[in-house]
């Protein structure tokens, strides 16, 4: 049974950072490329960024470029995600999930999520005051 456990939100004030942490069990981790996505109230989700198995290839998208920092620990089977110089538009409940080969994306760089995944955790709250 797969089991996806999101941490590290909080309060900010904008130009504040955070690191969020994903532990994933159950699954072959190291075998999945992972992504970050977050969603906040009345607006789509959107696939924040991307990094392959191997922590070697990464993905931002357009809205957290130069500012978000991606990471995975293989042997902790935990994803990262360092977030700087937080806006109060990075507001939302931030998820991990598994991400199709290559990080696909649409529209402005959005991270598309697998299709085939429905075990997504709780997520975390960030929330960037002005």
């Amino acid at each position: 049974q797969v089991q996806v456990v999101e941490s590290g939100g909080g309060l900010v004030q904008a130009g504040g950072s955070l690191t969020l942490s994903c532990t994933v069990s159950g699954m072959a981790f190291a075998a999945y490329t992972m992504g970050w996505f977050r969603q906040a109230p009345g607006k789509e989700r959107e696939g924040v960024s991307c990094v392959s198995w191997s922590g070697g290839g990464q993905t931002y998208a357009d809205s957290v470029k130069g500012r978000f920092s991606i990471s995975r620990d293989n042997t902790k089977h935990t994803l990262y995600l360092r977030m700087n110089s937080l806006k109060p538009e990075d507001t939302g409940m931030y998820y991990c999930a598994p991400v199709p080969p290559g990080c696909p994306t649409v529209g402005a760089g959005s991270v598309v999520a697998r299709t085939d995944f429905g075990s997504w955790g709780q997520g975390t709250q960030v929330t960037v005051s002005s």
